[in-house]
């Protein structure tokens, strides 16, 4: 029964890593960039829908609108003024630019939110803690994994079905062969980044829900989806949400079974033993150089 519990919670719980992880291959796959702000961004993210939803006491709907409107301008914002200018340049200044990024963004997030927990109001989700036989489900947690799987099919069909959707998957193919069809990269990197904050915002408002928000910690918590990724693959979405899934599983298990602390690290010990055996992950692509 123990095992069921730890299970049930991991995937659920899960459901959040893998909503962090895509976001951070989606600007893997078509820029080549690892975004390290990804924490910082999320997090910020969640505050913003706090602050609509406590400091101006709007409704649920009216506030997720919003939120969703300001995900849209700090999407557009990031790729204008820190990716595009590093455009060319090498990997390494990119990187520095995603960390600076990130610096940024807490201190922001420091001066305006402080360095106290945002707690979100405890009815702002509906129901109550499911019981099946002996076994707990949080409403939270339930609806956090479906609020996140929403999310992912809603991504999947926009790049199976729509034409820009084609374009950013080719532009993750390659970049050059897609400028001679017309493809318009910018525009694709621009949608990108838009994308990658509006999931980010998502999975802040889903933790914020579940632990409340806090600019120190919560971007560490967020460092969880990085196991996620290479756990399945840099370049492959559908990794993504199995690692995340994979990673939810096991840190539940081993928090109930060993120890909540060793659970807290397993997805960094699973990592190592990744990057040792596998490193380009379960579902992504083993690249061969020859001399």
């Amino acid at each position: 029964m123990l095992t069921a519990q730890f299970l049930i919670t991991g995937v659920l719980t899960g459901g959040i890593y893998a909503l962090i992880a895509v976001s951070i291959v989606l600007v893997y796959k078509a820029t080549r960039v690892f975004n390290f702000a990804v924490g910082e961004i999320l997090t910020l993210g969640g505050l913003v829908f706090y602050s609509f939803v406590v400091w101006c006491r709007l409704p649920l709907l009216p506030a997720c609108l919003a939120a969703f409107m300001m995900a849209i301008v700090a999407g557009s914002l990031v790729e204008r003024l820190v990716f595009r200018p590093l455009l060319g340049q090498p990997i390494l200044s990119i990187i520095m630019g995603t960390l600076a990024l990130a610096v940024f963004l807490k201190g922001v997030m420091l001066i305006v939110w402080t360095g106290y927990t945002s707690s979100f109001p405890a009815d702002m989700l509906p129901g109550r803690t499911i019981l099946v036989g002996r076994i707990a489900i949080s409403h939270e947690l339930l609806w956090s994994s479906v609020i996140a799987l929403i999310a992912l099919v809603i991504l999947g069909y926009f790049f199976i079905r729509t034409q820009t959707g084609l374009n950013m998957r080719a532009i993750s193919e390659d970049h050059e062969l897609s400028m001679t069809c017309g493809v318009n990269i910018t525009l694709c990197f621009s949608i990108t980044w838009i994308l990658a904050v509006i999931l980010g915002s998502i999975s802040g408002v889903l933790l914020g829900n579940r632990i409340g928000l806090t600019p120190v910690i919560t971007p560490l918590i967020a460092l969880k989806a990085f196991p996620a990724v290479i756990f399945g693959g840099l370049e492959s979405i559908v990794g993504a949400v199995v690692g995340g899934m994979a990673i939810g599983i096991i840190e539940s298990l081993i928090g109930g079974f060993i120890s909540p602390t060793v659970g807290e690290i397993s997805a960094y010990i699973i990592l190592l033993i990744v990057l040792l055996f596998r490193p380009e992950g379960l579902f992504g692509l083993e690249r061969i150089e020859r001399v």
